[in-house]
């Protein structure tokens, strides 16, 4: 990743115009702060062709002028004590309505979501999902398959990268378990220590602030800086003031949660109060904020895989708000643009699946090796997972024999479709959890 192109001052731009009236003539040449609806970057402005009669500096002031009415400043302040600042441009609003909708609410969430019966299989493996991905933006090297067998299994990790990968998992679903806690000093520890567990070169260095002598900055492999955190010593007093903001204490203001989850994110990551699992931690309290004011589909929703598909645009969403005057808008449209893809993947998701359960049920009625009544019990089983089943259930369900029903269930185990367990003196059987990859097996 390259270092983008900063942002000429505007004070040296406003001494080349030498005619006040051509800054109005400026203004009503460029109306609003977006190009053809995307608020670009300096470092963007100028492969674009300008409007006639404009320099690209011409155009870059009337942006920023357009942009100083709807902007706002956040409690963060940089390592210089400027604040950061955002602007509600479009198509914030009208991306913060889609959150609010798609992912507060119930309006159309799919009955997976909703079902108590099926909200699991979607949760763990969204956990999954999210712990793989994150872990290998911070460089963890395993398959997606290596991984889900060891979570699923219970098998210890084999090295560092799977120690990362378990320890994301584990901490996100201690995140479910903390919404409700106001964010502290011990909080944020605490989801460090879960965090990086056994994955850093000084175990000493977990839940706690880096220290002076541990200088630390971010860049690439070519030794080139991109971000110097402020010093060791302000971290306890940049971190009280990132809890107030976590807690809706400051600033006065409304922010809506979204954003405040978003800048939360961005705040943590800036100041790399750790020495190693910032990414990470500052990842995991984002989710935390957003299942504190009850936006209780990302408990579902992964942002993480997409961030990963390109995490050069991860980066730079970061450097484009650091090197314009520090302008949070280009990390909160990049984040909330990542977050609509999330859960909009969701719904998608679940969409196959279910095509793919009706599929499943269709060849069900085809498959000569099961009788009606097995095909019935399975098709059953697909949509309620955790549903058990007895002998004397399924023969009053289908008005047989004992024996008919008992000769029924043990097929269902030989071929591997259900399992059974004993519980006092009743035989109970439920359907395997790879019930749909056994299915598409049979012949």
């Amino acid at each position: 990743m390259r270092w983008p192109k900063n942002p000429p001052p505007l004070s040296e731009i406003f001494k080349e115009i030498k005619d006040p009236a051509r800054v109005a003539d400026l203004l009503r040449t460029v109306r609003e702060p977006v190009v053809n609806g995307r608020y670009l970057h300096w470092d963007k402005l100028i492969r674009h062709t300008p409007p006639p009669g404009l320099s690209h500096r011409e155009w870059w002031l009337a942006l920023k002028l357009h942009r100083a009415s709807p902007r706002f400043e956040v409690p963060l302040h940089d390592k210089s004590g400027n604040p950061f600042t955002c602007a509600l441009v479009d198509p914030i609003p009208e991306r913060l309505h889609r959150i609010d909708l798609g992912a507060g609410g119930r309006i159309e969430m799919p009955d997976q979501i909703t079902n108590p019966e099926t909200k699991d299989r979607y949760y763990v493996g969204s956990l999954i999902e999210e712990a793989i991905t994150s872990s290998q933006l911070e460089g963890a090297v395993t398959t997606r398959l290596v991984a889900k067998e060891m979570i699923r299994t219970g098998r210890k990790p084999r090295d560092r990268s799977e120690q990362m990968i378990l320890n994301n998992y584990q901490t996100m679903r201690r995140i479910g378990q903390l919404k409700d806690e106001r964010l502290s000093q011990e909080l944020v520890f605490e989801i460090h220590r879960l965090m990086t567990d056994r994955t850093l070169d000084n175990p000493s260095a977990a839940g706690r602030f880096r220290r002076v002598d541990e200088d630390i900055s971010v860049g690439n492999e070519y030794g080139e800086v991109f971000h110097a955190p402020p010093p060791a010593g302000r971290l306890e007093e940049r971190l009280e003031a990132m809890c107030a903001f976590a807690n809706g204490e400051i600033p006065a203001r409304f922010i809506h949660p979204a954003i405040r989850a978003i800048i939360l994110h961005f705040w943590l990551a800036y100041d790399h109060p750790f020495v190693d699992g910032n990414g990470r931690t500052a990842r995991a309290l984002f989710y935390w904020s957003m299942l504190r004011h009850g936006f209780w589909l990302f408990e579902f929703v992964s942002i993480s895989p997409i961030l990963l598909r390109a995490p050069t645009l991860y980066y730079r969403a970061f450097l484009y708000s650091e090197t314009d005057d520090d302008d949070l808008t280009y990390f909160v449209l990049y984040h909330l643009d990542v977050m609509r893809r999330a859960v909009d993947e969701l719904h998608n998701y679940i969409q196959r699946k279910t095509v793919q359960v009706q599929a499943l049920e269709a060849r069900l009625r085809g498959l000569s090796e099961l009788n009606h009544r097995q095909r019935e019990l399975i098709s059953h089983a697909l949509r309620h997972p955790r549903q058990r089943y007895t002998i004397e259930s399924y023969r009053r369900s289908h008005n047989v024999v004992y024996q008919t029903a008992r000769t029924d269930l043990l097929d269902l185990q030989e071929r591997g479709l259900v399992r059974a367990t004993k519980r006092g003196r009743v035989w109970v059987f439920t359907a395997v959890e790879d019930l749909e990859r056994k299915l598409a097996e049979l012949p």
